[in-house]
């Protein structure tokens, strides 16, 4: 009797590979967003009562930023289950919670309902979206860059960086659309939600997240493990802690990760989060702003998001021609004037406020774009999603988690202009430069090359097939 012949192993197709890894990032920053807009336009009534209007958005934009303090930890979790167990369940895993906790946020207490209790909740929530993002991204980009052929993985890790501005189109449009259906009494401040909007329209948005997961979990339930995992699994070369090994022996590549993504993060914060509280504070208040209606300023956002979305995608093609590290030099010094420049640029009126959003957006993807690459390059198979996941989410802290703090902060200091808040821009993309300018090219990295043998002096021993 002959013996039965097996077939290959099952593949992920492109197109699989390249929905799989932008839904759920699409998910996970529309549940993102929609906290953000929250945060701004809410959350500081419902949820922090004071006198003081500063006070309260300082406090909203604490628990804002109080998410970002989880996701390194998010990461060591779902970075130690990735590594040892695989891509596939740790990223089902990460969209669950977050899904949940968004979901959660929709059905909460108010402030005036449950006091203190109300708030902490909040804080509990957010912190759960924080601990699943920090999963989410480094599986994503490892979905697609370890699925990838070698000259395009610049490209194909694009598109879990397109997840960030459809989230933004997706989120932002649908409080337009709730706003648009809710308007605000006749006589009205415009740029303030209305009594319905504060009552019940902003939990829609929360709600409705659970659509968006119910599909995205199914996407991704049919996904197949990549082959460069796989082989390292067969090759005995999956590691017992992953975060001991990272930290052993690539503690310099976690370090410049860190701040290859330090402009990044902070660019992205100010355009998204710092900039709607700008653009909606009345000019005679007294910390002035630009005096943009709600509706009026979100539709300025959306126009310059859309450049956001375009570039991200052109700065995969780019990265794998002239190298992820030549490609953000010359990104990161455009950021660094940028900063420079916001002062004139919104001196300019409407027109000059457009274009001040429309290069922050096309700067930002143009260096978020080539991070789906670069991060995932710096680390063997065995830690890339502990290792990644540490670099993208430690990042968070330094730049996300304090930027709309204190960009606040300098604009008060500022008594309304935004100057300081761009030179702070400008200061950490020289930081970023300064990484950049240190690290080295990854390219032409294989991603089966770096891994080293077992019982080598800078890892434990790999875990057995049957320790898994």
């Amino acid at each position: 009797m002959p013996a039965p012949t097996t077939g290959p192993a099952p593949v992920n197709s492109r197109s699989r590979v390249l929905i799989a890894s932008l839904i759920g990032t699409t998910i996970e920053f529309y549940d993102f967003y929609i906290y953000a807009t929250a945060a701004v336009l809410v959350f500081p009534k419902l949820f922090f009562p004071s006198s003081d209007p500063t006070t309260a958005l300082l406090s909203s934009f604490a628990v804002f930023g109080a998410a970002m303090v989880a996701r390194p930890i998010g990461a060591v979790v779902f970075g130690h289950l990735g590594d040892r167990l695989g891509r596939k369940g740790t990223l089902v895993a990460s969209l669950l919670t977050m899904g949940i906790a968004t979901f959660l946020i929709g059905v909460l207490p108010t402030y005036a309902q449950a006091g203190w209790v109300a708030t902490a909740l909040l804080v509990l929530m957010r912190l759960a979206q924080g601990f699943a993002l920090g999963g989410e991204w480094s599986g994503a980009a490892l979905v697609a860059t370890e699925n990838a052929p070698k000259h395009k993985r610049a490209l194909y890790g694009t598109f879990p960086q397109l997840g960030a501005p459809l989230g933004f189109i997706i989120g932002n449009g649908l409080f337009l659309i709730i706003g648009a259906l809710l308007p605000s009494a006749a006589g009205a401040d415009p740029s303030q939600p209305s009594d319905a909007f504060l009552s019940w329209g902003w939990r829609i948005p929360f709600l409705f997240s659970a659509v968006m997961v119910a599909i995205g979990l199914w996407v991704r339930m049919r996904l197949v493990e990549a082959p460069v995992f796989s082989r390292t699994r067969e090759a005995g070369l999956v590691r017992k802690l992953p975060l001991a090994t990272v930290f052993r022996g690539h503690w310099k590549q976690l370090v410049l990760g860190t701040f290859f993504m330090l402009a990044t993060y902070v660019l992205f914060y100010l355009m998204t989060t710092f900039s709607l509280s700008y653009g909606r504070t009345p000019e005679d208040a007294a910390v002035p702003g630009l005096g943009y209606d709600y509706t009026t300023f979100v539709l300025m956002m959306i126009f310059g998001v859309l450049f956001f979305a375009v570039f991200t995608l052109v700065s995969g093609p780019l990265a794998d021609k002239y190298g992820r590290r030549s490609t953000l030099i010359l990104v990161t010094a455009g950021i660094l004037v940028f900063g420079l420049v916001w002062v004139p640029l919104i001196g300019m009126g409407t027109l000059g406020v457009v274009l001040w959003l429309v290069l922050g957006f096309t700067l930002m993807g143009m260096t978020f774009g080539p991070m789906g690459a670069l991060l995932p390059e710096l680390f063997p198979t065995s830690v890339r999603y502990t290792g990644s996941g540490i670099s993208y989410n430690v990042s968070s802290i330094l730049g996300a988690a304090v930027a709309p703090f204190i960009a606040v902060a300098l604009w008060e200091a500022g008594d309304g202009s935004p100057w300081l808040v761009g030179v702070y821009l400008s200061s950490m993309a020289l930081l970023t430069l300064v990484a950049l300018l240190l690290g080295k090219e990854t390219k032409d990295v294989g991603l089966d090359e770096g891994e080293t043998p077992a019982g080598s002096e800078h890892d434990e021993a790999p875990a057995t097939t049957a320790a898994l």
